[in-house]
């Protein structure tokens, strides 16, 4: 995970300093990395990352659900009524204060990205892009968007990860995610690992070979509260990448546990508060 450590320390080093909607940060404009997918899975290694976190909340995404009750249920693999005293990655969203008068059910973040890739204008993104990908994989239109500017003030987060397009080449799926705002601390090491997984789940359902994961960033940025976070992660040196093993299900189906990383070694965990 160089490429991940090149962009966070280009960051700390050439960002400019500016207050924000969320807190003081140190951010940077247009960057860019690419991971094969073949020579291991994706995975941060220099601190340790919340795995079954990021399998939940991708197949939370794909299920159309925009109930973080929902969420939970995934996650521990429990009815809601059994949850009610735990949390989940987007538990602060939805009590942030400029989301709670407008949430209209207990778990309800708006139409959030997996609203937004089942449901935009009554278009099921993620049924659509795997038709294509199975019939017409030359296509310059495999793309999903979560970015509906009609809905975002009907959104606990307006979507920060935006726009994949995906890309068919020598029977290789490769993606390319655009993300719009990019916490290099917290969010784009969870982001790099859920669109990848997203890559090798729409790949075994197309039966295609994994390619590339490449990661555009607009605005990147290091919280001003992580600042010695960042520098005790650089500090580490990285360790080799592990393998992601799972069986083929249909893509609706799958569970947490299905997903094994295969050999991930990795420095401990850094802990972080969330800006919201």
């Amino acid at each position: 995970m160089n490429q991940y450590l090149k962009a966070l320390n280009d960051c700390l080093n050439n960002g400019v300093d500016v207050k924000s909607r969320a807190g003081n940060v140190r951010k940077a404009f247009g960057y860019q990395m690419r991971f094969d997918l073949k020579v291991g899975f994706p995975i941060v290694t220099t601190k340790k990352m919340a795995w079954r976190s990021i399998v939940s909340e991708l197949l939370w995404f794909l299920e159309g659900s925009n109930d973080e009750r929902r969420l939970a249920e995934i996650h521990y693999g429990k009815p809601k009524s059994e949850l009610k005293d735990k949390t989940t990655i987007w538990t602060r969203n939805l009590q942030a204060d400029y989301w709670k008068n407008k949430s209209e059910f207990e778990g309800d973040l708006g139409k959030i990205y997996g609203y937004q890739w089942r449901n935009f204008g009554g278009t099921d993104q993620i049924k659509d892009l795997i038709v294509s990908l199975k019939n017409n994989e030359d296509s310059r239109r495999h793309i999903v968007s979560s970015w509906n500017p009609g809905q975002l003030n009907e959104m606990a987060l307006p979507p920060c990860h935006i726009l994949a397009q995906f890309y068919v080449a020598n029977n290789k799926l490769s993606c390319q995610l655009y993300q719009r705002s990019c916490d290099m601390f917290l969010g784009v090491p969870f982001n790099i690992s859920s669109y990848s997984l997203l890559t090798h789940i729409l790949a075994k359902e197309c039966n295609f070979e994994v390619g590339d994961f490449i990661h555009t960033l607009g605005d990147y940025h290091i919280y001003h509260a992580h600042l010695k976070q960042v520098k005790e992660q650089l500090s580490r040196d990285v360790k080799k990448l592990p393998v992601l093993k799972f069986d083929k299900k249909n893509i609706f189906s799958y569970s947490p546990g299905d997903f094994i990383l295969e050999n991930y070694e990795h420095h401990p965990l850094i802990k972080a508060e969330m800006n919201v």
